[in-house]
């Protein structure tokens, strides 16, 4: 199974549209569209930020679960940056401390199962790892109303603060081996890029000793 990992606006859906395709494998997506909690989310995050991390982190479990069978599946995201943007809502004054801690259990909770199965994680995590400036013109580009910075000014500091956080978070994650791709430097628009990324995926598949075959 390979995961997605990155800010908001990076492209993981369309990475992991390309590679499941490339590989003949399942795409597992998160649910966005017509999601009405989400919307919820960005236009009250106070009221709906618990309610929101708790649907994304069931969802999220139940996709990993079902991808784990397969170790060419692809998920454009995964459990294990959930946790990430939980804390920044907390931070943030989104969720209570009572609400934090009974996700952080919940959390817990799922990862102990997901350590109980035949296949306990990942065979690879991509970082899709770019500028600030490159998440929000990418926001802004694929346009959903609610996730702009010019229509509610509070979201710059969100965003701002969770890319941030975001390369401390993936030095310390340890499921499985890593790719980094620079999302300032490659664009999937371009065909070249396209099969760039597709050798430097098979090539760390082939470094964590995953057959792509």
């Amino acid at each position: 199974m390979i995961v997605l990992a990155g800010m908001i606006g990076a492209g993981k859906s369309t990475y992991t549209t390309l590679i499941s395709k490339e590989l003949n494998s399942t795409a597992f997506y998160e649910q966005v569209k017509n999601n009405a909690l989400l919307e919820k989310f960005y236009d009250d995050p106070k009221r709906w930020a618990f309610s929101l991390q708790i649907f994304f982190l069931n969802t999220r479990f139940r996709s990993i679960k079902q991808a784990l069978v397969h170790r060419h599946n692809v998920l454009d995201r995964s459990i294990y940056e959930d946790a990430l943007f939980t804390r920044i809502n907390y931070e943030q004054g989104n969720m209570s401390s009572a609400e934090m801690e009974l996700y952080t259990d919940l959390l817990d909770n799922m990862m102990e199962e997901i350590d109980g199965m035949p296949k306990k994680g990942p065979d690879l995590l991509i970082y899709l790892r770019g500028s600030l400036d490159t998440h929000l013109k990418r926001i802004k580009k694929r346009g959903r109303p609610y996730e702009q910075v010019e229509d509610n000014p509070g979201l710059l500091d969100y965003y701002t603060r969770l890319h941030s956080r975001y390369d401390d978070w993936f030095a310390s994650y340890d499921k499985s081996d890593t790719l980094v791709i620079d999302i300032d430097e490659i664009n999937l628009e371009r065909p070249g890029d396209q099969a760039l990324v597709m050798h430097k995926v098979k090539q760390a598949l082939k470094k964590a000793h995953i057959p792509t075959s």
